[in-house]
């Protein structure tokens, strides 16, 4: 079978058997491109170590619009979707690479940006909440840190989604997954403000206020953005005197941070952040280290 061909079901499959979302698709069909891009036309047959070895090569020597490489994380993300290609194509029984010859490159841990409380304090009184707009900018901030969600997660809420009394929901993130979420009385209590100033039945729980395109063709407000809300997080964290670099995972990782400075233990936080490997949920554990030594001189103090 020609490799193309063979790439063409893979992504059927992930559609419609995986349920994985149109963005994961365009994403793999965007890699697996890649390697049709270098090598020409391939044969199933055709693919095997060496192959990849120089296809790996290709990679780490292929300039960007932004820089004169792609990064081993970028690398990281095509030999992923081969990976993956190729465990589709061993189920199938045809004969190829196996994926188990397949490794990926090894990777800096990401550093983790967190915000301190004062940071946070600092940050949640930026918006004006005598405006609706600020009072929405205002539920949005402690609804990212009280949760741990992330922004694509976050703007696509309706406001039917929520349990108020309850304090939790239901989300769907990466891989189509479900989890719950909770939030604390303070964020529930901002949403509850924002939205008793709504006159408006539009579905989505935080819409745009700005901007030609606020109203869509029914008259209705149109769903907020997740680059919208980047942009948001951005100003208020300059405002604030911020100098660190602020996004809304900024406060996801502030979230996690949290949770594990006040002795939540790492499964815990993998479950309420939607992690389905527990190794992404360990790079915050380094930034708990100063903790971990605080709780050891405390309590394995010997004294003679």
């Amino acid at each position: 079978m020609d490799y193309e061909t063979a790439v063409a079901q893979f992504l059927e499959y992930l559609e419609l058997e995986q349920n994985r979302s149109l963005k994961t698709i365009q994403n793999y069909s965007h890699y697996l491109t890649r390697l049709s891009d270098y090598a020409g036309e391939l044969k199933l047959a055709d693919l095997d170590a060496d192959l990849v070895r120089k296809w790996r090569m290709w990679l780490n020597r292929l300039p960007t619009s932004t820089s004169d490489e792609l990064s081993k994380m970028t690398q990281n993300y095509h030999l992923i979707a081969l990976r993956s290609f190729l465990r589709f194509c061993s189920k199938r029984n045809w004969e190829t690479l196996a994926p188990d010859k397949i490794e990926l490159a090894r990777t800096r841990r990401p550093q983790v940006t967190f915000l301190n409380p004062e940071e946070l304090q600092r940050l949640t009184a930026q918006p004006d909440i005598d405006k609706q707009s600020g009072l929405r900018d205002r539920a949005i901030l402690e609804l990212l840190f009280s949760s741990g969600l992330r922004v694509s997660e976050l703007v696509g809420l309706d406001r039917d989604h929520i349990n108020l009394k309850r304090r939790e929901f239901m989300v769907r993130g990466k891989g189509q997954k479900d989890r719950p979420v909770f939030i604390s009385d303070e964020a529930a209590a901002w949403i509850q403000k924002y939205l008793a100033l709504r006159t408006d039945n539009t579905k989505p729980l935080f819409i745009r206020y700005s901007g030609s395109k606020k109203i869509d063709n029914s008259g209705n407000f149109t769903r907020l953005t997740a680059r919208s809300v980047q942009r948001m997080v951005a100003r208020y964290a300059l405002l604030a005197g911020i100098t660190k670099h602020v996004s809304p995972h900024t406060l996801r990782h502030s979230f996690a941070t949290d949770l594990l400075m006040n002795g939540a233990d790492l499964r815990s936080v993998q479950a309420m952040l939607g992690h389905s490997n527990i190794a992404t949920t360990q790079i915050y554990t380094h930034v708990t280290d100063p903790h971990l030594k605080a709780v050891h001189e405390q309590f394995h103090n010997r004294k003679d």
